[in-house]
């Protein structure tokens, strides 16, 4: 079994009936949205028992009882491949998790990005996000009411159907909340304040919006060093288009007078950077220290250390900070994401590069 994750309307389903009709042999497709195919599947043991090839599953996290029939299907010399599209982690749907171990194997998709794009649209991509039908949409006008239409739905729609209790106009005041916070070490205790409630409630906010991929955590990495290290992750809105949304930013120009415009940058570039190099979240990491020493995304693979900083400017230079980070985390290099338009090195091991060129200038790993 392979699960697809990601956000709402990212496109998984379109993905899903691409691999379908390429695929050699035959393909069923079940959309768990849809009443009749849910009709199809009140026994689904008979349904799916005698499929062969390929048995797409569309909005599976709907029917989580089909995770123990899917782990004994799975389990068949001669059973169908699964493919199981979901819009909510593993780590919500436990049943998924604890009935499929060791049998499935998740990928998430994210939103459009440069490499599929091109270089050309970056500002595009920036303002409007990576969501297709925003990024598509014929003028600025429909892709903001898209967005606005997708935080609705999703807020009073898509997360009452996995179960969530927790009203709507809560969590979009926690939502925007965190869209000013964007980038920054998360505070629970903050946060609990301002909303009334416990340290653990404004957690659970934060892991249910993260679990549905609309909010990216940012794991600290803990050297093995003398000096206090920050044990707190870093928050973004995991969409650029989305965190303009809730920001109020209509267009690019207030988006360039507007104070969060640097964190917006950053969480951008930071995105682009993870999808160019392929890395998974478990590989991805942010580090500081408490006396200010700090790196804006350690990427760590095997032996590997991979340091990236991102600033909102022309002409970046070397730091004190990025000097630390070298020794301290013994890093391979540092490379400094700007938004000018040349390259060119600033120290041993450290060097710039535009945003415009990190398809080009940044390998993979």
């Amino acid at each position: 079994m392979v699960g697809l994750l990601g956000a709402r309307q990212v496109g998984k389903t379109t993905l899903a009936r691409n691999i379908a009709e390429r695929y050699r042999g035959r393909a069923s497709f079940f959309d768990l949205e849809d009443p009749r195919d849910l009709a199809r599947l009140d026994d689904p043991m008979l349904a799916l028992g005698e499929l062969r090839g390929l048995v797409v599953l569309d909005e599976v996290q709907r029917v989580p009882e089909l995770f123990p029939v899917l782990r004994v299907l799975a389990d068949q010399p001669r059973g169908p491949r699964f493919l199981a599209l979901g819009s909510a982690s593993p780590y919500l749907l436990r049943q998924a998790s604890e009935s499929l171990a060791g049998r499935i194997a998740f990928y998430a998709l994210g939103g459009l990005a440069l490499d599929e794009t091109g270089e050309s649209a970056r500002g595009r991509l920036w303002l409007r996000g990576g969501f297709p039908r925003s990024y598509t949409a014929r003028s600025l006008a429909a892709s903001l009411e898209w967005r606005e239409a997708f935080v609705t739905t999703f807020l009073e729609r898509d997360l009452p159907q996995l179960g969530v209790r927790i009203p709507g106009i809560t969590l979009r005041r926690f939502w925007s909340m965190l869209a000013h916070y964007h980038g920054q070490i998360w505070n629970s205790a903050e946060f609990a304040r301002s909303f009334g409630v416990s340290d653990t409630t404004v957690r659970n906010y934060l892991d249910l919006l993260a679990g549905t991929f609309v909010v990216r955590l940012l794991a600290p990495w803990h050297a093995n060093i003398s000096k206090r290290q920050v044990k707190s992750p870093k928050v973004f809105i995991a969409d650029s288009g989305l965190l303009h949304t809730l920001l109020g930013i209509l267009t690019a120009e207030e988006l360039e007078r507007h104070p969060k415009v640097g964190a917006s940058w950053e969480g951008f570039c930071l995105s682009e950077v993870v999808a160019h190099l392929g890395a998974s979240p478990g590989e991805c990491f942010f580090w500081a220290t408490h006396s200010g020493a700090e790196l804006d995304l350690l990427v760590v693979r095997g032996r590997r250390r991979r340091g990236f900083e991102f600033k909102r400017s022309a002409s970046p230079t070397a730091t004190p900070s990025m000097h630390i980070a070298l020794r301290d985390l013994q890093l391979d290099s540092i490379e400094v994401i700007h938004a000018g338009a040349e390259s060119y090195p600033l120290a041993k091991k450290i060097r710039a590069v535009p945003l415009r060129k990190l398809l080009e200038e940044v390998k993979p790993l």
